[in-house]
């Protein structure tokens, strides 16, 4: 249980109150999922006196896992469980299309401050439930106005570079000597400009597509926001009517990095479809923009780079050699309090049994990465453990300050058009256009979603 003692406590002061005060893709929810198709559990959705569970589920790299663990439960128990997939980048419409049904989902995902404001009534409340008592941190639950506990998280995730050190070697450098923007640029470039004879690149492409392009507007996004909260001394606890973009040139650093040495000629990534979890998993490339949940499940990269690393967002930041990971989550367990007392009631005994029961938590854990609970198997993710040994060393984490932007569709719909006009046509004039997009149009997004 080391790895979930040491990140939940290390990160429980730095993040508590802010991994799920935001405004993230769909409902609030999403960012960390890459592609997926809706899928329907074996299952049945029936009733009886026992009660019957319903579990829309916002993850499509674990549904396959998710179908296998609710056939265990219904086998067990004899209790239907149903879990439906919505695909990566439409949970709120499958969300509002299921909830107007009769048979709504008994067990939704209510990821940030968003989902509290559009779904909270729609929660009953988790305080003093059994699968609450089981929770080992209380940095990942989300509250109302009220304090009603509307959500709590069920896993929680780090995003950074992830990192093929053996192909970092054979270009004759160390993942060790990688501590800062100015480190990484100079291994970056060498392995770019030697591509040819090295027959590897440096970076995977950076499509910009909507199966991908949330590694940059949400992801990488990230930096510029973590570090702008850092200036002010102020961990943000809901959305901010305006942001400076003081930390814009740094975003730059990376995004221009990543663009101009990677496989893909920046002026094709406005199209997509190039793949990058599959170039990286072939050895075509030595570092990739992801997050810990490809270290198993679909992507996997535990299995065809079983010793990848994550390192973090490198940047120029003054400082940054003591930087770590992006921990936190917008993976969080809300049940439907307008479902019956029996569909509730079951449900809450499914989380529980999720969480307690050993084969079924270690399913869970390895598509999941870590579970925060008392009983849950012990991660295996690599990836997190590059977390804890960051944090171990004294690192700071970024928290997920992204979770705050504002009108999440449309501010990042505009970060798109600005940043394929950019990368068409590197100019100056072009980046002025992503700053206004950043910058402009935070304010823009946050008056349109707190209209009236």
């Amino acid at each position: 249980m080391k790895l979930k003692r040491v990140l939940a406590l290390a990160m429980a002061a730095a993040m508590a109150g802010c991994f799920f005060a935001g405004c993230n893709d769909d409902s609030g929810n999403g960012g960390s999922s890459n592609g997926g198709a809706g899928s329907t559990g074996s299952t049945g959705s029936g009733g009886g006196a026992s009660g019957s569970v319903y579990w829309l589920n916002f993850k499509p790299e674990s549904d396959g896992v998710l179908q296998e663990v609710a056939k265990m439960y219904t086998d067990e128990t004899g209790v239907p469980v149903k879990v439906v997939t919505a695909a990566s980048g439409t949970y709120e419409q499958t969300l509002s299309a299921e909830m107007d049904k009769s048979d709504a989902p008994t067990l939704f995902v209510i990821g940030n401050e968003a989902g509290v404001k559009k779904w909270g009534s729609y929660a009953m409340d988790l305080k003093d439930t059994k699968i609450a008592g089981e929770l080992n941190t209380d940095a990942y639950n989300h509250y109302d106005a009220d304090g009603k506990l509307v959500s709590i998280g069920y896993c929680y995730e780090s995003y950074g570079i992830i990192v093929n050190p053996d192909l970092v070697e054979q270009a004759g450098h160390k993942v060790e000597d990688i501590k800062d923007f100015a480190s990484l640029k100079t291994v970056v470039e060498d392995i770019h400009n030697r591509a040819g004879e090295l027959g590897f690149d440096a970076f995977t492409a950076c499509d910009m597509d909507d199966s991908s392009s949330w590694r940059f507007t949400g992801h990488m996004a990230n930096l510029e926001y973590y570090y702008e909260e850092q200036k002010a001394g102020k961990t943000w606890t809901e959305c901010p009517a305006t942001i400076t973009g003081d930390y814009l040139p740094n975003f730059k650093n990376l995004f221009d990095l990543c663009i101009n040495n990677s496989i893909t000629d920046p002026k094709e990534l406005a199209t997509g479809g190039h793949d990058p979890d599959t170039q990286f998993k072939e050895g075509k490339a030595a570092f990739t923009v992801q997050g810990s949940w490809t270290y198993a499940g679909d992507t996997n990269y535990s299995g065809s780079v079983p010793n990848a690393k994550m390192i973090p967002y490198y940047c120029g930041v003054e400082g940054e050699d003591k930087a770590g990971l992006n921990c936190g989550t917008e993976n969080c367990w809300a049940v439907n309090a307008n479902a019956s007392e029996e569909d509730r009631n079951a449900t809450i005994e499914f989380m529980y049994w999720c969480v307690t029961n050993e084969e079924a938590s270690k399913k869970l854990v390895e598509s999941f990465g870590v579970m925060p609970y008392k009983s849950a198997a012990e991660s295996t993710n690599g990836f997190l453990k590059d977390a804890e040994t960051l944090t171990s060393n004294g690192n700071y984490v970024m928290d997920w300050a992204t979770n705050f932007q504002p009108n999440v569709d449309e501010y990042r719909k505009a970060l798109v058009s600005a940043l394929n006009t950019y990368c068409a046509d590197q100019t100056d004039a072009n980046w002025d256009q992503v700053k206004s997009a950043f910058v402009d149009g935070w304010a823009t997004q946050y008056n349109a979603a707190n209209a009236g």
